[in-house]
């Protein structure tokens, strides 16, 4: 079972491990700060080192209970300390658009009732599906406005667990249509303060002032009562937490 470190610790640029399988090229950590691809959002990329070895992590994905990180070379055996270090300029961007992501769905929901139908994050452009039954620009704008006015209000992320059951009776927790919360003990839940509350799994800024304005690009009808809205960010701030976090092999 490998360590999610990024559930607690979005920020988290770097950390010890030790590899605990090697199967042809991908490896699996005891511990990993290493986001695999899932839930709409892009995997993390970077560098596993062993002393003066570098292995270029080139796709992260998880496997039941295992992260498996592809490398671009063998040479790494079971036993082996290594120090991880994310792409950091990529994981940032995801986090940025995710945080906005969630604005905007709760806003679509607050202002429209709408629930998600998909979503896709990407560094520059984003996508949210909106059961919505027709594009309603104005309406739209309406939405994005209302979210810029709330990302400026510098409202802190706030990430924590709460029992299953208990997350369940919060009205709006799941925002995902037809979505199924995993049938775990406890739920990851991100909480942008007096403006959303989810259940999640991926990583987040830790205020929304570090997000920027969301830009609408485009929309587009996707079948009945489906309408796909683009976006991107124009970034106000740049990354707020630019020193190194190391945290020590269990």
């Amino acid at each position: 079972m490998t360590n999610l470190l990024y559930m607690t610790n979005s920020y988290l640029k770097e950390f010890e491990a030790q590899v605990v399988e090697v199967t042809e090229n991908q490896i699996v950590l005891d511990q990993t700060a290493f986001y695999p691809r899932g839930g709409g959002l892009p995997d993390d990329t970077g560098y596993i080192i062993r002393g003066s070895d570098s292995f270029r992590v080139i796709r992260t994905r998880k496997e039941e209970d295992r992260v498996l990180h592809a490398i671009s070379s063998g040479g790494l055996r079971v036993g082996d300390r290594v120090i991880g270090k994310i792409d950091w300029d990529k994981r940032y961007a995801v986090m940025q658009m995710h945080t906005g992501m969630h604005s905007l769905a709760s806003m679509f929901n607050r202002v429209t009732g709408a629930l998600i139908t998909g979503n896709q994050v990407d560094i520059d452009k984003s996508r949210l599906d909106v059961n919505i039954e027709k594009i309603d620009r104005p309406l739209i704008d309406k939405v994005f406005f209302e979210t810029n006015k709330e990302l400026a209000v510098d409202r802190d992320v706030k990430i924590y667990s709460l029992p299953r059951e208990e997350a369940l009776k919060i009205p709006g927790v799941i925002k995902l249509a037809e979505a199924t919360p995993p049938n775990i003990k406890n739920l990851r839940i991100v909480e942008i303060v007096g403006l959303d509350l989810q259940a999640d799994g991926g990583p987040h800024v830790s205020n929304t002032r570090e997000v920027g304005q969301l830009l609408l690009t485009g929309v587009e009808n996707k079948g009945k009562a489906n309408r796909r809205v683009y976006f991107t960010l124009k970034r106000l701030y740049h990354d707020l937490h630019n020193t190194s976090i190391v945290t020590n092999l269990h």
